[in-house]
């Protein structure tokens, strides 16, 4: 039997985590070639820790669809990281290619979980420069107040009250 006609079943202990990163998170392939998974598309797991957040990054040509497992995330992209939404366990995600974003975890005791979908069997992960976004600075600062539109034009006012500014 071939492969293209057979099932893989590939368990947790069997992920990679030796696939591209971005500062602020963990990937973990699950159906990849270096698993010796032969298909079109790419999927595995995505971690961003309690606090966290990962570096401004896209995916080149590469689609991503993501479904939040469990937690909350902000996600943020635009020309300034000027744009915001959270998205919350049960939620699906969908990143268009080349769009620079980053994922920040606002909970400070429960990490995120996404499972990942990408359109291509490799992953690309560009990750940008911190200064990509002129206010980036702001995006490093957990503690910093900022408001961002969301993805319905909403504005919403993002503040971490208490946080130390060091």
């Amino acid at each position: 039997m071939s492969d293209s006609s057979t099932i893989r079943i590939v368990h947790p202990s069997g992920f990679d985590k030796g696939t591209l990163q971005t500062p602020g998170s963990e990937r973990q392939a699950a159906i990849a070639p270096q698993l010796g998974v032969q298909s079109m598309m790419w999927g595995g797991l995505f971690e961003v820790k309690p606090g966290a957040r990962t570096g401004i990054h896209h995916h080149g040509a590469q689609q991503t669809i993501a479904y939040v497992l469990s937690g909350v995330c902000e996600v943020r992209w635009g020309l300034n990281g000027e744009y915001a939404a959270y998205a919350e366990a049960g939620d699906f995600i969908h990143v268009p290619a080349f769009l620079p974003h980053m994922e920040i975890n606002p909970s400070s005791s429960r990490p995120f979980r996404w499972v990942v979908v990408r359109s291509t069997s490799t992953p690309i992960v560009v990750n940008l420069p911190e200064d990509t976004w002129r206010s980036s600075s702001d995006a490093r600062n957990p503690g910093a107040s900022r408001t961002f539109h969301d993805d319905k034009e909403r504005r919403i006012e993002i503040t971490n009250e208490g946080a130390s500014h060091g």
